[in-house]
């Protein structure tokens, strides 16, 4: 029986969202790149602007194969992965990671592991208290430039080193980002142990490796609030949240699912620098 590869399942060369904590500003750097994976366990990644990162040093790379997929439903029937790896070595415009640890999923279902041998999961220790509400009380005015861009990736601070996940989402023309979840999962589970993050918006769709230079992106840096549905702004974040993203309105009729508002803090938008 042939092996599945990493790279049969996304792809030789992508495009990637990279996370990797600073221990100068006990925040988180977050990257656009290419990546080109090698082999089941190595990536290297192109960092066309430079970078930061050392050798030895922990980063999560977000992975998918969101690149020619028109259409959604609501078991995300893209591949992804949250790839975390040690960086090996370091060139002024690339590194190379060796994986510890990932799981690439396919809907529901994980198709692909790797985990190093002697890897553990880091015990968090944090104590995880209920988000605050959010401030609004009805929808800010809606971007719709971003319409055809479905799906962002939310970098969350788990143990170590960041966690990625690719989110439907809402946003505003003061760069306010809406997802949906629920609070069971594991991206939730970090917010309420800290309610900062970031998102990333990527024009994946124009996305070609060989002119790196052009990528168009926005990470936006936020704080993450809760919208209860006793809240106006609930109902109407939520029609619109539909109309943008209609395979998404199943989710709306369970009692669980819970509606997260991004309050930027900080946007980095490159092509308008």
């Amino acid at each position: 029986m042939t092996q599945v590869t990493l790279s049969n399942l996304v792809g030789t060369k992508l495009l990637g969202v990279a996370g990797a904590y600073n221990s100068q500003s006990n925040g988180m750097d977050v990257y656009i790149c290419g990546v080109t994976v090698l082999t089941d366990s190595s990536l290297e990644l192109l960092f066309p602007n430079g970078h930061q990162l050392q050798p030895h040093q922990e980063v999560t790379v977000h992975l998918d194969n969101r690149t020619g997929v028109s259409e959604y439903d609501a078991d995300l029937k893209v591949y992804r992965s949250s790839f975390k790896g040690i960086v090996n070595t370091v060139t002024s415009q690339k590194i190379l990671l060796d994986a510890v640890d990932y799981e690439v999923y396919y809907g529901v279902d994980i198709v692909k592991s790797f985990r190093k041998d002697g890897y553990h999961h880091p015990i968090d220790n944090r104590t995880a208290v209920n988000l605050p509400f959010s401030p609004l009380t009805e929808s800010p005015e809606i971007d719709h430039t971003e319409n055809d861009n479905k799906i962002g990736v939310l970098l969350t601070f788990a143990q170590k080193q960041p966690h990625t996940t690719v989110m439907a989402f809402l946003s505003s023309v003061e760069d306010d980002i809406f997802f949906i979840t629920f609070p069971s999962t594991f991206k939730a589970k970090l917010l309420e142990r800290n309610n900062q993050c970031y998102f990333a918006i990527d024009s994946r769709a124009s996305f070609t490796f060989e002119h790196a230079i052009e990528w168009n992106y926005s990470i936006i840096k936020g704080e993450v609030y809760e919208i209860p549905k006793s809240n106006p702004a609930f109902r109407q974040i939520q029609e619109l949240f539909i109309q943008k993203n209609p395979w998404e309105m199943g989710f709306f009729s369970l009692p669980e699912v819970t509606m997260y508002h991004v309050k930027a803090t900080q946007v980095v938008c490159p092509k308008q620098e």
